[in-house]
């Protein structure tokens, strides 16, 4: 009797075919595996047959009917787990500079944040497993005169940093193994080109010694380390630079800049393949999607998206992250705590949300751990390390996938990057294209990376590339630029009006 009801109930709503079926089976009670939980929730039927066994034939007659509001996917239950305490940084003194960029450069040995500092600029680099709080005394690599802007860690050597400042250079740090145990102030190399402060670094992802850096000058130089000197400017942007993305073999480079415009460049050549119109400058962050020939951006509005969706209301930063090997592709923004997760496809709708990690704590920014870093034996897939400014807080973030068996997760593992360059800084210059030399998670990373580093000797400082003069045309100084200069100029004249002044004693 409850049956038939509820077949009655549902066959307002139902096309005649399902009607029919209803019936059929309803009339022929037998007993049969329990496959309730298989039942579509768009019907609605759960509660009402969960203890009538007939009508399993009905349950996947239903599923056949009529398409299923989520489509199948091995991420779609991944959770995000933030670490213990124990196993978080504290006592941090995390920069409170404004620019927009994250601040932090994980991998698999270091953990390198920028930091806040009296005078000129520093960071700390500190052993991923050196957990609990820092001392406040702490080594710190300063050797830049201004504010340190961007930090990366060179993909194919664990102990080669990259730095760039507002004293408008570019430099190189080697960082020993164990750590720092007295403040590092000289550096490997000193790249001098830009005229302006420099914002953004990025290296090669397939060649070693290629290091890329954009300027307030609004250039790009690409600089090869095996002789110290710039080999290359890309001079097509007609403002600030705010991202750049390569794709997965280095051959093409994305770049977003303050002039509304998004731009694929060849790098080699610094010809512009593709130029695309923003509304307006909001949009200041684009990433390659892998091998897949798209490119996403975050913002505001591109003149001829694919597909656009959207977030949320606020008008904070949005940093995305790709993962290539599950297509996974992470949103986080600048002032907000929580994380959401997509994935990519080259079918509609394209991007298909899976969840969201949400947090009460707000992050500055967030390093990421490279693939061979993470815990295969607990199907990590990613981390993060939120940087939590007000707390003075670095916290691990892992990207989970649940499974119940111990063994090696072949399907969520695939062949990845690993350490090692595809190509030579010569090679690359020379027109070879080349994709990652790839490694497997299976045994784990315990390989050790026989590459060096080798700086170049300088004899002096480079300021033409090509036959193209670097300070020619520089654009013209910011508000903020011709403040700071003004008050240089006074407390200089200060000084010479009372020579007998203690330095320090004025300024304070």
């Amino acid at each position: 009797m409850q049956v038939t009801q509820a077949g009655k109930l549902d066959a307002r709503r139902k096309p005649k075919k399902i009607q029919a079926l209803s019936r059929v089976v309803s009339s022929k009670p037998e007993k049969s595996l329990d496959m309730h939980n298989s039942i579509c929730p768009r019907h609605n039927l759960k509660y009402k047959l969960k203890k009538n066994y007939n009508l399993a034939v009905f349950t996947c007659v239903l599923q056949m009917s009529w398409r299923p509001t989520y489509r199948s996917s091995k991420f779609r239950n991944v959770y995000g787990k933030v670490a213990n305490r124990e196993h978080c940084f504290e006592g941090i003194p995390i920069t409170k500079n404004v620019h927009d960029n994250h601040f932090c450069a994980v991998n698999a040995k270091f953990l390198a944040i920028v930091t806040e500092s009296a005078g000129g600029g520093s960071f700390v680099v500190i052993p991923v497993t050196q957990f609990g709080r820092i001392d406040p005394h702490y080594p710190k690599v300063c050797g830049h005169q201004g504010n340190v802007l961007d930090i990366k860690w060179n993909p194919f050597h664990d102990n080669i940093i990259a730095s760039c400042s507002e004293d408008s250079s570019v430099r190189i740090w080697e960082i020993p193994d164990g750590g720092l145990r007295r403040n590092l102030t000289e550096s490997v190399l000193e790249l001098y080109g830009h005229s302006r402060r420099v914002g953004l670094i990025e290296w090669h992802p397939t060649t070693s010694g290629i290091l890329f850096s954009a300027g307030y000058d609004y250039k790009i130089l690409i600089w090869n380390l095996e002789i110290g000197e710039p080999v290359k400017m890309i001079d097509c942007h007609t403002d600030v630079i705010l991202c750049m993305s390569f794709n997965t073999e280095g051959s093409l480079l994305a770049t977003s800049c303050k002039d509304k415009k998004l731009r694929v460049i060849e790098p080699r050549s610094g010809k512009v393949l593709q130029e695309a119109n923003f509304k307006n400058h909001k949009v200041n962050r684009v990433v390659f999607l892998g091998n897949m020939k798209r490119l996403l951006t975050t913002g505001e509005d591109l003149s001829m998206p694919i597909i656009e969706e959207e977030i949320d209301g606020l008008s904070g930063l949005l940093f995305p992250f790709y993962d290539a090997d599950t297509h996974m592709l992470y949103l986080a923004g600048k002032g907000d705590g929580n994380i959401r997760y997509y994935e990519v496809t080259l079918e509609k709708p394209y991007l298909q949300y899976l969840m969201e990690f949400r947090s009460p704590a707000p992050q500055k920014g967030l390093g990421v751990m490279p693939k061979h870093g993470l815990d295969v034996g607990a199907c990590e897939v990613f981390r993060f390390y939120k940087l939590v400014t007000l707390k003075g807080l670095i916290e691990p973030i892992s990207m989970i996938v649940p499974r119940r068996s111990e063994t090696y997760q072949e399907d969520i593992y695939p062949m990845t990057p690993g350490t090692e360059p595809a190509l030579s800084a010569d090679e690359w210059l020379s027109g070879v294209n080349r994709g990652p030399v790839l490694m497997s998670l299976k045994e784990g990373y315990n390989r050790p990376n026989k590459l060096v580093f080798k700086a170049p000797v300088k004899e002096k400082k480079g300021g033409v590339v090509n036959g193209i003069d670097l300070l020619e045309n520089v654009p013209p100084r910011t508000e903020n630029e011709t403040a700071g200069k003004q008050a240089l100029v006074f407390i200089k004249q200060c000084f010479t009006l009372t020579p007998n002044v203690d330095p320090t004693a004025a300024v304070c």
